[in-house]
């Protein structure tokens, strides 16, 4: 049996209750692992939602009544917008994209392959891509996961108890819950941020950093008092 990672983990980085695609995350033991399966989960789910909640505003494209979508933003199915949630000025929703209750994806975002659990932020000139951010995480202006490698070459997870094989050539960042990523910073391929946790801004991330800390300048890191 393969020993498992728990830092890293689903069960230790999110709150399944706080998104719509919790059934996502059923038989997975780490999020990367949910990321090909985005596309014909939310084809899937948004079939089954409730007209009097939400509405397919083209095909494969579901969008919650109490959402704001702004006239400038672009979505590309399949997506989920859920309810409350703000998509505002030129954001550009590439596809396979679920956006959680009362999430904000703001001016100039781009999102790909992604699940925003419920109030995530990512509300200025973000790229997100091949990522699970969870609820409530925060990636500051300009900040952003960037999801292939330079020599394109599979992802490895990186961690204090050793390296995890993805087999995935995309994959960008897993945000735990309440996570705070400060301005212009990138995540690089492979980044997992444990819950509670805050990246200064600038920063340049790589592999598994610990929940309740906090990442401070040239990759110092600190336990949170």
């Amino acid at each position: 049996m393969n020993k498992i990672y728990e830092s890293v983990s689903i069960k230790e980085l999110y709150t399944l209750e706080e998104t719509i695609a919790a059934e996502l995350f059923d038989g997975a033991t780490y999020p990367w692992e949910v990321l090909p399966k985005i596309k014909d989960f939310i084809i899937a789910l948004g079939k089954t939602l409730p007209s009097d909640k939400y509405d397919e505003i083209k095909e494969n494209v579901w969008v919650a009544k109490s959402a704001n979508v702004y006239p400038t933003a672009y979505i590309n199915g399949p997506a989920i917008i859920d309810e409350e949630a703000e998509v505002r000025h030129c954001a550009f929703i590439r596809g396979n994209a679920i956006v959680g209750k009362k999430a904000v994806v703001g001016n100039s975002t781009e999102l790909k392959n992604v699940v925003l659990f419920n109030n995530v932020q990512v509300p200025h000139y973000n790229y997100v891509g091949d990522s699970v951010l969870g609820y409530k995480a925060h990636m500051g202006a300009g900040s952003i996961t960037s999801n292939v490698k330079s020599d394109k070459t599979l992802v490895v997870v990186k961690t204090a108890e050793g390296n995890i094989e993805t087999g995935l050539k995309k994959f960008g960042a897993m945000l735990g819950d309440n996570v705070e990523v400060g301005c212009n910073s990138v995540l690089n391929p492979g980044s997992v941020i444990g819950k509670d946790t805050n990246i200064y801004p600038t920063s340049m991330v790589r592999g598994a950093i610990p929940a309740h800390s906090i990442f401070k300048k040239n990759g110092e890191i600190v336990q949170k008092n």
